[in-house]
């Protein structure tokens, strides 16, 4: 029997099964009750999605938790896989260096671009104070002198930062002041890999304490709680104590840089990169190995000779150089064209595996591209496979450079542009770079702060008409030279503009080109001639 019940212009119908029908035969008025609120509970379910009596969704029961709650637990385990992978499945590894690749490449270069009106500056005021201050910062970052390892340089730095936040999901930045002989900027960078952010001595997690984050009521960090060495380590023999590290120093200059991806409110620690993709990564590299390796078996074609002529006949499993000397039938290999006797009695029954497997590609492909969606990376790119269309390559192409500038943006406003504030801090109360009101206003010095992170230039198929676009964007004023410089090429227009200027003045003097001609005068007719009757003419011709 079906009975129907509306809610809020919603029509509810409810089939009665077996248990309806033998509560109500036994207690009619409980019965009614009864049904009348599994009625009430479909209503509820306006999704079908959280429906309960769907068969296919009944075992389905996950439990809500906070961002930490669903994910601190199962971090270490998650980064363990995930380097796991990235050390040996060519899948993860290839989409890893992948994005690092294409979002940082040969690192993210400053150029200043400062608010000259905000700050009272003509142009040539501007372009010198960036100028200056571009030198400094390479003085500053392009030698190992600003990694507190003395190993890399802040290029490095980016590029091994970045693949720390995909493969262990976040680390730690921490800006030291270090006098070293021969450089004159204290401040250095000191990466800290995420195992050794932890609560001292390995405490439960609490309100404002998770994963060695330290946070106010607000949820702002306020210190990060480091262990003096690597708790996997085998080398060391120290013993394990926690540093506390003030998020913030004096003057609210940043100490520590937590680089995560945050995926929900209150998050304290960041997910790998891989975590969504993690089984089907795995079970695809198990089943890529047990393919070659029947490949490999179905390759290895033996001869097997039964003869009843005992020891006069060839001499059973001899060793050879194809079984590597074995002494024992335990250890004999199948080896590409062996032949190997067989005693007398015993026989031998052959299985082909037929491999290769035909449908190995196929069902390969089909499994990149779940897990390319993801990871945001479209097929084409997870495998460099472009062998679609010219439409298709460029789509794929342009669909990942979405997900590429992102990144590239996160990874400029979270670690470039606070170390170059660090930077100009220091330049400026060093008094190496001039900047008034640096200190005490802070809306001047956001406006010596401003800069432009140029990385890598997107990929081009086809360059010619992608250089034609640009030279038309440029001509119809919606781009300008600077811009398109940067995506075309990833450099910078003001740098290759004087270089330009350089080589044609070269060149003109070394006689490889012509001098441009002057601009011809107007003609006579077009000039105009001052007329004799008005005072202006009289003038001229006393003149």
């Amino acid at each position: 029997m079906e009975r129907t019940l509306t809610i809020a212009g919603q029509s509810i119908t409810v089939t009665e099964n077996w248990l309806d029908r033998a509560v109500r035969f036994v207690a009619p008025v409980y019965g009614a009750k009864r049904f009348r609120a599994r009625m009430f509970e479909a209503a509820s379910s306006a999704y079908v999605g959280a429906s309960r009596s769907d068969r296919a969704l009944s075992q389905w029961n996950p439990q809500l938790g906070d961002a930490d709650s669903d994910s601190i637990y199962d971090l270490d385990m998650l980064r363990a896989r995930s380097r796991d992978l990235v050390r040996n499945a060519p899948l993860a590894s290839g989409a890893i260096n992948t994005v690092v690749t294409n979002v940082v490449g040969t690192g993210l270069l400053l150029e200043p671009q400062i608010d000259a009106k905000a700050l009272g500056m003509s142009e040539e005021e501007a372009e010198a104070w960036q100028e200056q201050t571009e030198r400094e910062w390479c003085l500053f970052s392009g030698s190992p002198e600003v990694d507190a390892a003395r190993t890399l340089n802040f290029c490095g730095i980016q590029e091994l930062a970045f693949r720390a936040v995909l493969e262990s999901a976040d680390v730690l930045v921490v800006l030291p002041a270090i006098q070293r002989d021969g450089s004159p900027y204290r401040t250095k960078l000191q990466l800290v890999e995420a195992d050794r952010l932890s609560n001292p001595d390995n405490s439960r997690d609490r309100d404002l304490l998770t994963g060695g984050v330290e946070k106010d009521e607000t949820g702002a960090p306020v210190a990060y709680h480091v262990q003096s060495t690597h708790p996997g380590s085998t080398l060391t023999t120290k013993k394990t104590e926690w540093r506390r590290i003030p998020a913030y120093g004096r003057g609210g200059r940043r100490n520590v840089l937590h680089l995560f991806k945050p995926l929900r409110p209150g998050q304290s620690r960041g997910v790998p990169y891989l975590a969504p993709v993690m089984k089907p990564l795995k079970q695809l590299d198990r089943y890529t190995d047990a393919e070659i390796m029947a490949a490999v078996i179905s390759g290895m074609y033996t001869v097997f000779i039964k003869s009843d002529l005992g020891d006069g006949g060839l001499a059973p499993m001899s060793p050879t150089s194809e079984t590597g000397g074995a002494t024992s039938d335990e250890d004999y290999k199948l080896a590409a064209g062996a032949i190997v006797g067989l005693a007398p009695g015993e026989d031998i029954s052959t299985a082909n595996p037929g491999r290769p497997n035909a449908a190995f590609d196929p069902f390969v492909q089909a499994v990149l591209r779940q897990i390319g969606v993801g990871l945001e990376l479209p097929f084409e790119i997870l495998i460099k496979h472009f062998t679609a269309s010219y439409s298709a390559a460029r789509a794929a192409i342009l669909e990942a450079w979405k997900f590429f500038i992102m990144r590239r943006q996160w990874l400029a406003q979270n670690l470039c542009q606070p170390v170059y504030e660090a930077f100009l801090w220091e330049a400026v109360l060093s008094g190496r770079i001039t900047a008034p009101g640096f200190v005490s206003d802070p809306l001047l010095r956001k406006a010596y702060c401003g800069a432009l992170w140029i990385g890598p230039a997107k990929g081009m198929i086809n360059e010619k008409a992608e250089v034609d676009a640009a030279d038309l964007r440029v001509k119809m004023g919606i781009s300008t030279l600077a811009e398109e410089t940067a995506q075309l090429t990833g450099g910078d227009w003001d740098r290759k503009h004087e270089q330009s200027v350089r080589e044609r003045r070269r060149r003109v003097r070394d006689g490889l080109e012509l001098p441009l001609a002057p601009s011809a005068a107007p003609p006579a007719s077009a000039q105009s001639s001052p007329d004799p009757a008005s005072p202006l003419g009289e003038l001229e011709d006393q003149a």
